[in-house]
């Protein structure tokens, strides 16, 4: 049987963005704004989402990622009871929550970090940093200098080879736990991060709750340096997602093709996305808007565990400037969902649905069966059961004669159900595929 985290669904949130919360945090009075994060557990479920990875969370100066306090919920969004009862209505609509750990550095107002500046040499917590050098300033005029997370000093970096640290940080994992009854972690900047913490990380969680999911932030390199039994179940998958955007634009499904045989050993495994916090949103990456929705069709059915970056499911649009990330994190309230709501919407929707109810997209194998430029088919396995999927990204209707592996003499259409059964003649499906757009079908019966 598959966890729930194969079998999930996720919907990523960045709160301080959603909510409209100030850029800064001027330690003013607590503002509670997670009644707006309330509203959209109904819209989750209604399209069929079943796990959410909500941060960052926590106490910080300005974008979240610099944290000041690990175990307080940031005032801009609320206190720790505002997030203690989010979590919990989420389970009660049986939706996992997954927030995240910036473990690789803190921001300079973290209490370690200030004790440092006052005491020097004389703090506890003079080897917690990395880099460490009191014969020099920081360029923001800390008395000390210090390793920075690329060169950003306002992001000194922690020592993870410290276990007075790393001691201190499954401490705040098991607070979290306890005190918020999460179901996983986001590890920001996972590439950087030391192995051995990974593997002790991976080990401390286990002990704390049953399925506890371990997910990084990698962008390049082997996967599987980091998806393993003894680090982190899961990473981010960049290289499809890179190949998906520029696929769909060259018209090239043959870079996607490529991609997923080269991750085939561990791209079920995958956290996969088409747009992030850090990313253009892929409505604005798209050379052809048409595209977005055979784009979704594939995020949700080629290897993987999919996720939609909240506004996505409304095709919103955003790109990153040279001096800010703003327009890729926009405040939506669900106040403008009927007003957003659009035929887009209504396809993540039923995408979502497929997904979490078949598990042919869960653990079963991948086999490619088609493949030119413009049109891609490929099958879904879960024991004798299969799941085909075709997309077309040409504007004109693609007639296309699919090979299907099973003994079997129909298909039924799962994304458009109203469709007539499709035969199965001579080995092939052949069916009309509409322009930038695609089926999705299961083999009824039969064996391989």
């Amino acid at each position: 049987m598959s966890t729930w985290y194969e079998q999930g669904v996720f919907y990523h949130m960045y709160p301080l963005g959603m909510t409209g919360a100030p850029k800064h945090n001027e330690n003013t009075e607590i503002t509670h704004r997670f009644d707006q994060l309330n509203r959209y557990i109904p819209h989750l479920n209604q399209l069929g989402f079943n796990a959410i990875y909500i941060g960052p969370l926590f106490e910080s100066s300005s974008h979240g990622y610099d944290t000041r306090d690990y175990k307080l919920v940031d005032r801009r969004l609320g206190d720790n009871s505002d997030f203690k009862e989010f979590v919990a209505l989420c389970h009660q609509n049986g939706i996992k929550v997954v927030v995240d750990g910036v473990f690789n550095h803190t921001g300079r107002e973290f209490f370690a970090f200030r004790d440092i500046c006052e005491k020097r040499w004389d703090s506890p917590y003079k080897d917690w940093y990395k880099g460490i050098n009191f014969d020099w300033q920081s360029p923001l005029g800390d008395p000390f200098g210090f390793e920075a997370w690329q060169g950003h000093f306002e992001l000194p970096c922690l020592n993870l080879f410290n276990p007075a640290v790393r001691q201190y940080l499954f401490d705040v994992i098991r607070f979290w736990v306890n005190e918020f009854d999460i179901d996983g972690i986001r590890l920001d900047c996972a590439n950087v991060l030391d192995f051995n913490f990974m593997k002790e990380l991976r080990r401390e969680t286990a002990a704390m709750k049953e399925d506890f999911w371990l997910m990084g932030e990698v962008i390049h390199g082997d996967y599987s340096r980091w998806v393993n039994p003894e680090m982190l179940h899961s990473v981010t998958n960049y290289e499809l997602h890179k190949s998906i955007y520029s696929g769909f634009n060259d018209h090239n499904f043959f870079e996607i093709a490529h991609n997923v045989r080269r991750l085939e050993a561990i791209g079920r495994e995958l956290y996969t996305f088409v747009d992030n916090h850090d990313e253009d949103r892929i409505a604005s990456k798209l050379t052809k808007r048409d595209h977005l929705a055979p784009v979704y069709m594939c995020l949700f059915t080629l290897p993987g565990i999919p996720s939609v970056y909240y506004g996505g499911e409304w095709g919103v649009e955003g790109k990153r400037t040279r001096t800010s990330d703003d327009d890729l994190r926009p405040a939506i309230s669900m106040d403008q969902a009927e007003t957003l709501h659009c035929p887009l919407t209504d396809l993540i929707g039923k995408l979502g649905h497929i997904h979490a109810e078949n598990p042919e997209f869960h653990a079963g194998r991948y086999q490619e069966l088609l493949l030119t430029n413009r049109q891609y088919a490929y099958g879904r396995w879960d024991g004798d059961s299969l799941i085909v999927t075709a997309l077309n990204s040409d504007d004109n209707p693609a007639a296309m004669s699919i090979p299907v592996p099973v003994n079997a003499n129909t298909a039924v259409h799962l994304l458009e159900p109203e469709l007539e059964e499709v035969p199965i003649e001579n080995g092939k499906i052949n069916l009309s595929v509409p322009g930038n757009w695609g089926a999705i079908l299961k083999i009824k019966g039969g064996s391989k």
